[in-house]
């Protein structure tokens, strides 16, 4: 971001603040108010990795994943966005077969604050329940941003749920089968069991355009359609509210066992930055301009450890960076 400052002359101005495990380690809190209050302060928050095995107990009182819970509550981001583009040069790095890849370009639209991460949980020696909560209004929202994206894109919406079992799940269909034939009927419209669209994220992924799930649906499909870029390390996200601020982060974690090591794929962050420059700053041609960099140095060869070829010459994770940066018109 800064480079794209340099360059087309505007000024950002950043703050930093603490989140998670190092939140905890200085004041005890996973989102100390001061990091809410320069958050709710900003345009954007352009996340780090909360978490490390030496606060990974999930039956501690205080955890780093509390932070980022807390934080898309706070910020009121319910709208996550998953794009997944696969670069033709890395076909190779992915499990999946590269005829499966051909043409793969998806959006997966998450439900980010409701759901069974938000509700109600209780807990005794022998047994423990989570609530799994939805409102039509919190479906509503939801499925509309996806079907304008779906509009913008081409004009195909899946909705994945598990209606067949679950009532939160009937009600999502209901309501989004509702708001479309209301408001979006030039839309293409497929209704998918959960564990059926985990099958055929795989087995047909170029057949998909907009997907749209609940909160824990999403936080799992979208870790599976990571491997068809071929890393975790590659995609971005963007977490927007009803206005223009949003909560960026690549969707990999902290992979404490690379920590420090140099060697970590930037790639996510960078997009992720991008993704920050188009939907809260508006600057749509230095989203173009990041996005191109990181495609130009892929195209040339230049790759991390994670999405390397037995051939490939290995960048660290500061000269992968250094070279996008050079790339930047």
């Amino acid at each position: 971001m800064q480079a794209v400052s340099e360059r087309q002359g505007h000024r950002f101005e950043f703050s930093e603040q603490l989140i998670g495990g190092a939140a905890i380690d200085a004041v005890g809190d996973p989102l100390p108010p001061d990091s809410v209050a320069s958050c709710r302060d900003s345009h954007a928050v352009l996340l780090g990795a909360v978490g490390g095995p030496q606060w990974s107990d999930p039956n501690a009182t205080v955890r780093p994943e509390q932070g980022l819970l807390a934080l898309r509550a706070a910020l009121g981001v319910f709208a996550n966005l998953r794009p997944v583009q696969i670069y033709p040069q890395l076909a190779g790095a992915s499990p999946i077969k590269e005829e499966r890849l051909k043409n793969v370009d998806m959006m997966v639209v998450r439900e980010l604050t409701g759901g069974i991460y938000f509700g109600a949980k209780t807990r005794d020696a022998n047994s423990a329940s989570d609530l799994c909560s939805y409102q039509r209004h919190e479906i509503e929202r939801i499925v509309r941003v996806a079907a304008e994206l779906a509009r913008r894109r081409n004009g195909k919406l899946c909705s994945v749920d598990k209606a067949n079992v679950l009532e939160t799940s009937r009600l999502w269909r209901d309501t989004t089968d509702k708001l479309i034939k209301a408001e979006y009927s030039d839309l293409q419209l497929e209704h998918m069991l959960v564990d059926a669209a985990a099958m055929h994220l795989i087995n047909r992924p170029a057949d998909f355009d907009v997907v749209v799930t609940e909160n824990m649906f999403g936080d799992i499909l979208t870790d599976e359609v990571s491997m068809l870029a071929g890393s975790l390390g590659m995609l971005p996200s963007a977490s927007l509210d009803d206005g223009a601020r949003g909560l960026y982060e690549p969707i990999h974690g902290s992979a404490p066992d690379i920590a420090g090591r140099d060697i970590a794929n930037p790639c996510g962050s960078i997009a992720s930055a991008a993704l920050l420059l188009r939907h809260s700053l508006h600057l749509d041609d230095e989203a173009n301009a990041v996005e191109a960099a990181i495609a130009s140095v892929i195209e040339k060869g230049g790759r991390t450890a994670d999405i390397a070829t037995a051939d490939a010459t290995i960048l660290s994770t500061a000269q992968m960076t250094a070279a996008i940066i050079k790339a930047l018109p």
